[in-house]
């Protein structure tokens, strides 16, 4: 921000978020420039009061990081569902903070809408532009959060919200600041589009590399045969096509009472499906903060999974996640998960990691509200298995392969959480007066 200019004098807000403001500026409660409206959540049982035409929006429909102009939301109620809340409907132009899980993240409507009781609607007053509302938001984010009470999860309370002060510049000067944020962070945003797109492609390049060397090797010329499996196409004619159960043994993971969940300094580490993305390498699994007697794990009869064995999720979202990890130290399991212990056909671990991570379980998945893929259902997945020297050749070339595109996937994601963060530096500094963007708009 350094070439944008500071006002020429400045005075001490009173309020301890914001600091000094420019001397011609104020501030004022939000419930002095917004009305605050409230939400819920029809009941769900009714299905007469869903799939309606009144948009309900929820904080998931939310951006946690910038303040987005909101599109459809994910669910739609009746009008009958919306009578029975005895909720008031909120005009386009109005902004939508989510007040819990998490608390701070923020849209602009561009369509009557009405929401859950996650979140709070501020419709801004007709000098007040939704934009600026919304930067002003972004802006004391950490504020809000700070604001924050409760046990089970942290929640903004209605009051809280409505006794934030904020600054205020003159009516004029609030729109040649939105006009000016607007282009300066569709600037931002479209390089933050072009390089999240990078990232996708370098991850297609990465899946397809792997694919094609799992299942076609490295060697273009060699002979190659029928698989007999349509998904697999043609393999290298020296390779098995077999079974997955007949490279390795499959056994699903232990339910645990939630009163042996949660413990820590236990004997066994015991690893959940949210675990499975805290890899430290993209392939062995990570450290969990959950872990389970002995004595627990023999008394539930619970697999205990040494190290070597993979695994992965078997039920419900994470499997489209198609996330295969390797075990390292002895464990045990939830029982959304599998774990596969791979047997003398299969010469390398990692092999067996980049051979599964190849494969897309929820295209083989059980369908239905709650896809699942059992143990016995995986075991009959056709998969193929070169001689032990190809497998080693094969991890060779895959780790040298994929360290560097993860490499660059690294370096991009860096420069787009700088961009991020300059976003939000800059919305902040123009909204609390740091900058003067009076000529510059």
């Amino acid at each position: 921000m350094s070439h944008y200019a500071p006002y020429a004098a400045y005075k001490d807000s009173g309020v301890e978020w914001i600091g000094t403001v420019p001397e011609h500026w104020s501030t004022a409660p939000i419930k002095a420039i917004a009305e605050t409206l409230n939400g819920t959540t029809p009941e769900s049982g009714k299905p007469e009061y869903w799939d309606g035409e009144i948009a309900w929006y929820t904080p998931a429909d939310l951006d946690n990081e910038a303040a987005t102009e909101l599109g459809a939301p994910r669910r739609f109620i009746s009008q009958q569902g919306f009578d029975s809340c005895a909720v008031r409907l909120a005009p386009p132009g109005s902004v939508i903070l989510s007040t819990r899980a998490p608390i701070g993240s923020i849209g602009v409507t561009t369509i009557p809408s009405t929401i859950n009781q996650g979140c709070r609607t501020l419709v801004p007053a007709t000098d007040m532009p939704a934009r600026f509302l919304a930067s002003l938001l972004v802006a004391a984010r950490s504020e809000l959060r700070s604001r924050g009470n409760g046990t089970t999860f942290q929640e903004l309370s209605t009051e809280a919200l409505r006794s934030l002060r904020v600054p205020l510049p003159p009516p004029t000067e609030r729109l040649a600041i939105v006009n000016y944020l607007d282009r300066e962070t569709a600037r931002i945003d479209a390089l933050i589009a072009k390089k999240t797109r990078f990232i996708e492609l370098l991850q297609e390049k990465r899946q397809a590399l792997i694919t094609q060397a799992v299942t076609k090797g490295l060697d273009p010329t060699v002979k190659m045969k029928n698989s007999g499996v349509e998904w697999l196409g043609e393999v290298p004619e020296g390779w098995k096509v077999v079974a997955l159960k007949r490279m390795g043994n499959l056994k699903g993971g232990s339910g645990f009472p939630p009163s042996m969940q949660g413990m820590e300094g236990k004997e066994f580490p015991f690893y959940k499906v949210g675990d499975l993305g805290k890899s430290v390498d993209g392939i062995n699994l990570g450290e969990t903060r959950h872990s389970i007697s002995k004595e627990d794990a023999s008394s539930l009869g619970a697999a205990i999974f040494k190290p070597g064995a993979l695994a992965w999720a078997k039920i419900g979202a994470a499997l489209s996640l198609n996330r295969r990890r390797v075990i390292r130290s002895a464990c045990c399991l939830d029982n959304n998960m599998t774990g596969f212990t791979p047997n003398a056909s299969m010469a390398s671990t990692t092999y067996c990691f980049y051979l599964l991570s190849s494969i897309d379980f929820s295209l083989h998945a059980k369908p239905g509200a709650v896809p699942s893929f059992s143990e016995g259902d995986q075991g009959e997945l056709m998969v193929v298995c070169p001689p032990p020297e190809e497998q080693f050749g094969i991890v060779n070339f895959l780790d040298r392969q994929t360290s560097r595109i993860d490499a660059l996937i690294a370096k991009t994601q860096r420069s787009i959480d700088l961009l991020k963060e300059r976003r939000s530096a800059f919305i902040t500094a123009a909204v609390t007066g740091q900058i003067d963007l009076r000529e510059a708009a």
